[in-house]
């Protein structure tokens, strides 16, 4: 039945794609319903969860494909509810929805969601500029379940047209020869280099991470290589989980996938998924920077060696295995730069040639039965990541949707400009800490629309551009992968090399420290984000910010110590001070 079932929500989103225009209330409310079996059956760790999670899944899908039967009916209702039995339905979806985030990604979420939900009920009796004037219960409800607001908003579209067919091409290519093949081409580029194990790790994980676009299962894949071979060649354990965070950190930074954040930014922006892209990628780079060149300052002090002669590949197994995502990867681009086909449907071309790799090995053989174990793995890895992704961004658009409703994003954006003065720099700064409190909690992509929806407004009417704020307040919101005291990619680092966390997090910070200064870079140096507008001055800003950021890194790991503050000083000019002085 798994399998079955995989196959069937591979097919629904891949079919969207060739079927031309589907009502937006049958679409999603069917992509919620096909999540529901991998969040309550599949993935519960306990008989207990099982039967408890009979319930919810089937009351869950039937209301699902109850609204996606009645859509037509319901679109003429403008989201008001007009008998018990769709408050009935209503209620079900919201609890369902609620019961599976919190399968999915534990409590904080679905608590931020039923908070949201109290204050849309209930916030009429706050007094004060933060209630509100009360909302009918029908029309609240129903704008959240039946109506293209709430759980089928824009944000679930996204997860619906864009996220699912990205994961499916990320678990199609990971189940083949292309999975192998990150690692190789990262052995052969980096592992016969001073820390080349720890290289081998950046690189393997930028690329991984780019199609994965998840912290935790960056740390997973690729660290169950990297880990033992930086420990086997003596590296400390904690800087060996330490690297392995920090660039797994990376990989939702690195375009294309962004964690779903860079197609979750097409919707709020109003911009092109290729800008986006283009905007993205120098500032990603710039990490991966900061990261080599604070391994080059381990290396130096601890003697780092390279990878072991053995354990590097060959130029013929780096070359074939590199072409089973190459291959997929040039159709990706092709499509989308070149042809200009639409991301989806550039992605749903590669995901058809990937499907197809997979029926060879590395010796360049054709093996059908090893080709429909992959695609079986694929398919089922594809449809309960779809299925969490899909759980988080629901319960993400019920905050939304009440933000919307009772006008209480408009309330805290003016809090946030007063409380900052009308200054962008301490408004930056309660940002910055809104979205690391609330990332510590909740998933990056989920953390990033929250506080994008709340302070994205204040920080626009402060003067900076809709991409500037967006991409500063989606790296902040992945602060909480290596900062204390929640870090979850530390925490699995960690946890597989059997080090103490909070070592490997200390490790971790001054690592990846790009990650807490080159969002304050794009905001002093706004050309860095103009790569296709001002290719020049991106450039520019782009080596500026790169010698400032080698500085800072060196200056926190290398010796002697005589140095340190005058790279860390000077670094720092150059990221933020300099530019806008010449500028000026």
């Amino acid at each position: 039945m798994k399998l079955a079932l995989a196959a069937v929500l591979v097919a629904f989103h891949l079919g969207l794609i060739f079927s031309g225009l589907v009502p937006n209330l049958i679409s999603r409310p069917l992509h919620m319903a096909l999540a529901l079996p991998w969040v309550f059956l599949f993935t519960a760790k306990t008989p207990t969860s099982i039967w408890t999670g009979w319930p919810f899944m089937i009351t869950g899908m039937a209301a699902c494909g109850w609204v996606a039967l009645n859509h037509a009916t319901l679109i003429d209702q403008y989201g008001f509810l007009e008998s018990s039995f769709q408050r009935v339905v209503a209620a079900a979806l919201l609890i369902t929805v609620l019961e599976a985030a919190r399968r999915a990604i534990s409590w904080p979420l679905p608590c931020v969601a039923l908070l949201a939900l109290t204050y849309g009920l209930w916030g009429q009796y706050i007094p004060g500029e933060f209630g509100h004037s009360g909302l009918p219960l029908d029309s609240f409800l129903g704008t959240l379940t039946i109506a293209e607001g709430g759980l089928w908003g824009s944000l679930t579209g996204v997860s619906v047209s864009v996220v699912a067919i990205f994961v499916i091409l990320g678990a199609v290519l990971n189940s083949g020869e292309a999975g192998k093949g990150f690692m190789n081409l990262a052995a052969s580029a980096a592992g016969r280099l001073n820390g080349g194990a720890a290289k081998v790790s950046v690189i393997s994980s930028a690329l991984f991470g780019s199609i994965s676009g998840s912290a935790s299962a960056n740390v997973a894949s690729t660290g169950a290589i990297t880990l033992p071979a930086m420990t086997k060649l003596g590296y400390p354990k904690r800087l060996a989980a330490a690297v392995e965070a920090v660039a797994s950190s990376g990989g939702q930074i690195m375009p294309p996938l962004m964690g779903a954040g860079a197609f979750v930014m097409v919707e709020l922006t109003g911009m092109s998924y290729p800008s986006i892209m283009a905007a993205a990628i120098l500032p990603a780079i710039l990490y991966f920077l900061a990261v080599w060149v604070g391994i080059n300052a381990h290396a130096s002090v601890l003697d780092l060696k390279s990878l072991d002669a053995a354990d590097q590949p060959t130029w013929r197994e780096t070359i074939i295995s590199t072409g089973f995502f190459m291959v997929p990867f040039g159709v990706l681009l092709w499509c989308m730069f070149v042809a200009s086909y639409t991301p989806q449907y550039a992605a749903t071309l590669a995901i058809l040639t990937a499907a197809l790799l997979l029926f060879a090995d590395a010796a360049l053989q054709i093996r059908p039965q090893q080709g429909l174990a992959r695609l079986e793995e694929a398919l089922v890895t594809a449809a309960s990541q779809v299925a969490v992704i899909a759980s988080i961004i629901l319960c993400a658009s019920i905050i939304i949707g009440v933000l919307s409703l009772t006008g209480l994003g408009v309330k805290i954006t003016s809090l946030i400009l007063s409380g900052a003065g009308g200054l962008l720099w301490p408004s930056l700064f309660l940002t910055a800490l809104a979205c690391l409190i609330l990332g510590m909690e909740i998933p990056t992509t989920a953390a990033y629309v929250i506080c994008v929806s709340v302070a994205g407004p204040a920080l626009t009417q402060l003067g900076l551009e809709p991409l500037q704020s967006h991409l500063f307040v989606f790296w902040f919101a992945l602060l909480s992968t290596i900062t204390p005291p929640v870090c979850g990619a530390v925490f699995i680092a960690a946890g597989m090399i059997g080090e103490n966390w909070l070592k490997v997090a200390a490790s971790a910070m001054a690592l990846g420290i790009g990650l807490y200064i080159i969002p304050l870079g794009m905001i002093a140096n706004p050309a860095l984000l103009k790569l296709t507008q001002e290719p020049v001055a991106a450039i520019a800003a782009f080596v500026q910010i790169g010698i400032g950021l080698s500085m800072v890194s060196y200056g926190l790991i290398g010796r002697p110590a005589a140095w340190k503050r005058v790279l860390l000083c000077t670094g720092g000019l150059l990221i933020i001070f300099i530019r806008p002085l010449l500028a000026a």
